[in-house]
């Protein structure tokens, strides 16, 4: 499982021109899946994103957890965090989760997310997403399960 995490001011996701889903300071979540990922790697990796210390406290250091601000979470899914770039110009995603698996595993990702934080956003697997964020920091991370 792969995610890019970016601080945001605030985000939004845009379908078929209309604004779907949008938050506030906190977290843009994109989510790649793996074959072989499960829920447990989901739960290992969200337990870790949202106790992480990103948000800058009272003297400006980066001592507050998402928990501590009170944050809102918007997380897309994104298979292309699996491009295999090492051949060609085209990239290949063969290492990406099959969407009939990715969607189950992202749909169980949403889930789990509300049973940790109050709010929880979210935009809709496989569909073309404009996805607008105004990054705090900038603030931005790569998770890669396999580090934790």
């Amino acid at each position: 499982m792969r995610v890019v995490l970016q601080v945001v001011t605030h985000a939004s996701v845009t379908i078929d021109a209309k604004v779907y889903s949008q938050i506030n300071e906190g977290f843009l979540l994109l989510v790649g899946f793996e074959e072989g990922d499960n829920e447990e790697i989901v739960n290992k990796v969200m337990n870790k994103i949202v106790s992480l210390r990103l948000f800058a406290d009272e003297q400006g250091k980066t001592n507050l957890a998402f928990t501590d601000i009170g944050g809102e979470i918007l997380c897309i899914s994104q298979f292309t965090l699996y491009a295999d770039i090492k051949k060609g110009r085209r990239p290949s995603f063969i290492n990406a989760m099959r969407p009939e698996r990715a969607t189950k595993l992202y749909d169980y990702t949403i889930s789990y997310l509300k049973t940790l934080v109050p709010v929880v956003k979210q935009g809709i697997f496989g569909a073309d997403m404009k996805v607008e964020l105004l990054n705090n920091g900038p603030f931005t991370l790569m998770i890669d399960s396999k580090d934790l």
